[in-house]
């Protein structure tokens, strides 16, 4: 856990889960408040991920500009090492500017790095990443999931044996150095949050009806194909360094409708995984917060409502209130 001392300023951070309205609201505390938004969201760093990802367009931008957005190019993974620098880059520069940082997004991954910092992995040798890669080819990636479950089953039970890119990393980490993933996770140096500029205040936006949430995802999704979703992957699949095992095209919808422009499933298929995968990203959200500890729960209805509700709370906050 975070021990920093309390005489640093605050950095508040906004959680929940896709579709509750995170940016609307963040949008309306910078507008109102003493705050800079520095989104957590692995889509939105990438150039071209505008539709799908939910990436605040440019008047938005304009009223409530956002830090780390558009910063990788989507041919290029973004590691959240990669983030938790940028982000207490981001941080430190805000503060100078006699401002706090307002921390927005659903990666829960970068928020616990940021929190907790990240242990050292061993690096792996191109033999090493090409026999699992073999590995993959020859028994599929659930294979691959077969084999850290024999090495590591904690690793393996979080990791979905379709998340080739976390399966990678995990056995690579094993093959590398001969510890698990999990091993090091658990042995994580203490000090790797000294680090931080601010004390990090997390607050999360849970909805209030589920089925409201799941009508949300589904009310988006649709608009998203409306505004041009398809013409926006067709786009990115024309590159030919793009393909569907990056991290940026394996990012929920990009993933579904990559799938349909292959020809592997039809439209209304693809609408129906889009948004079920959609459904799933919010449940393992919410499965995350429901452990996050030192977590102020704020019940939300996803209307205009929550930004007052949000606003309310951060000037009732003892840390947050003197800077408002």
């Amino acid at each position: 856990m975070n021990t920093l001392d309390s005489a640093l300023p605050p950095a508040i951070c906004l959680m929940g889960p896709t579709a509750c309205g995170k940016t609307r609201i963040a949008v309306e505390l910078a507008a109102s408040g003493p705050f800079e938004i520095i989104s957590v969201d692995s889509a939105l760093v990438y150039r071209g991920l505008d539709i799908g990802s939910g990436k605040p367009d440019r008047a938005t931008q304009a009223r409530a500009p956002h830090r780390l957005i558009d910063i990788r190019d989507p041919s290029q993974p973004y590691s959240a090492a990669e983030f938790r620098v940028d982000a207490i880059r981001e941080m430190r520069d805000i503060i100078a500017r006699g401002k706090l940082p307002l921390l927005v997004g659903g990666t829960m991954l970068y928020f616990k790095v940021l929190r907790d910092g990240l242990a050292q992995m061993p690096s792996a040798t191109p033999e090493i990443r090409q026999r699992i890669l073999d590995l993959a080819a020859t028994e599929g990636w659930a294979g691959v999931h077969a084999r850290l479950q024999a090495v590591d089953p904690a690793a393996a039970l979080r990791i979905h044996p379709n998340d080739p890119q976390r399966l990678q990393r995990a056995l690579e980490v094993y093959e590398a150095g001969g510890v698990t993933l999990s091993a090091l996770h658990a042995a994580q140096a203490t000090d790797q949050t000294d680090d931080l500029p601010c004390e990090l205040l997390f607050v999360a936006m849970l909805p209030e009806q589920r089925s409201q949430l799941h009508q949300n995802i589904s009310d988006r999704f649709h608009a998203m194909l409306e505004l041009g979703l398809v013409n926006e992957v067709a786009a990115l699949k024309r590159r030919t360094d793009l393909h569907a095992e990056l991290p940026s095209i394996r990012s929920v919808g990009y993933r579904q409708v990559w799938e349909y422009l292959e020809g592997q499933v039809d439209y209304a298929t693809m609408i129906e995984k889009g948004i079920a995968a959609t459904r799933q990203l919010a449940k393992r959200q919410l499965t995350w917060l429901r452990s996050w500890p030192e977590l102020t729960e704020l019940v939300c209805s996803l209307t205009i409502e929550d930004a007052i509700i949000v606003k309310n709370h951060l000037k009732n906050c003892t840390r947050a209130a003197i800077y408002w």
